[in-house]
């Protein structure tokens, strides 16, 4: 009997052995709601931890609400970005953070990939790009001279693209600026942001 149990044993370890891990959570995902329509981010918390977590304190802290999206590069039919964000207003802004290069995180600056825009690396605080278009050349790439670390990518637009579509279609204005720059990227009506909240945890 008790080599018939030991056999039993010795049988059953490699089943256990390949019992598959537990799936991971689902990342989180943030539905913005604008004026002109909604659409769904899914962030990548997980290979973007520190830009992940980013996006999301601006968006449980509510400091999206109420802002617009206030740039429209187009550079052709479907390829060039859309940008949104706190424009460093006092009330809104957080501390910058560290860079998050595509070289370490993996994730490419795809259709509809969300991204940091910045100055020098570690400077980005408040401000997204929604790309329109794979466009690689936001991507890091150490081949290249000087900075060459990129955007930081970290999140992708999963539902409601359609939405990003009309705000890069819309008219721009030809003279409008911020502050001197942006001449010809300026919607001639800015997007609101009514609420950006997270859907699930």
């Amino acid at each position: 009997m008790r080599r018939f149990l030991l056999l039993l044993c010795l049988l059953a370890s490699p089943a256990l052995a390949q019992t598959p891990p537990p799936p991971a959570p689902p990342l989180p995902r943030v539905v913005v709601t604008t004026d002109q329509g909604a659409f769904t981010v899914e962030v990548d918390t997980v290979r973007a931890p520190i830009s992940g977590a980013n996006f999301l304190r601006y968006v449980d802290q509510k400091r999206l609400d109420g802002i617009t999206f206030y740039r429209v590069v187009k550079v052709a039919d479907h390829f060039g970005f859309v940008q949104f964000g706190v424009q460093n207003a006092p009330k809104r802004v957080l501390p910058p953070i560290k860079h998050e290069p595509t070289t370490l995180t993996g994730i490419k600056h795809k259709d509809f990939t969300l991204s940091l825009p910045r100055l020098k690396p570690g400077t980005a605080q408040g401000e997204f790009t929604i790309m329109l278009g794979d466009q690689p050349s936001f991507d890091a790439d150490p081949a290249l001279p000087g900075d060459n670390l990129g955007f930081a990518a970290f999140a992708r637009v999963v539902e409601g693209q359609e939405t990003i579509v009309k705000i890069f279609d819309a008219p721009t204005s030809p003279t409008a600026t911020i502050q001197g720059a942006f001449k010809g990227e300026i919607p001639v009506t800015p997007v609101k942001v009514l609420s950006a909240r997270r859907a699930r945890p």
